[in-house]
């Protein structure tokens, strides 16, 4: 079964984030992770998912530091990470992107919004986009 990784601190956020993707029928399982370490962990084992779904502002590794150890190992280099987060910010934009991300999109507000984030997220990354 493809899997999207889920790296969220905000138990708000990684509920509605939950919710958002049950709600759209994708075929996928769903890991959280609460911090960037523990997105590292669930990277380390198992299958690969087809796509992380990554918040920039967590405790121990940020979204930062996680994408350049991802970018960094053999194993993680071309993960599609898609940066979720609060902030619309052009420098943190940038440094997402240098840091590796492939795509950027600000949190969606409220279930309907996340809804239809989330159902385009996973047409394009689950259902069309091609991975090894």
């Amino acid at each position: 079964m493809t899997t999207i990784l889920l790296v969220e601190d905000s138990p708000d956020d990684l509920e509605l984030m939950r919710l958002a993707i049950r709600s759209t029928g994708l075929a996928a399982e769903v890991v959280c992770a609460r911090d960037g370490v523990k997105a590292l962990e669930a990277l380390q084992t198992g299958e690969l998912p087809a796509v992380v779904l990554l918040d920039l502002r967590m405790p121990r590794f940020d979204g930062f530091q996680v994408l350049e150890r991802m970018r960094a190992s053999d194993r993680l280099r071309y993960v599609p990470v898609v940066v979720l987060s609060s902030t619309d910010e052009p420098g943190d934009i940038r440094r997402a992107y240098e840091a590796g991300a492939n795509s950027f999109v600000c949190k969606p507000m409220g279930f309907a919004a996340a809804r239809e984030v989330i159902a385009d997220l996973g047409r394009y990354w689950i259902e069309r986009n091609r991975h090894a």
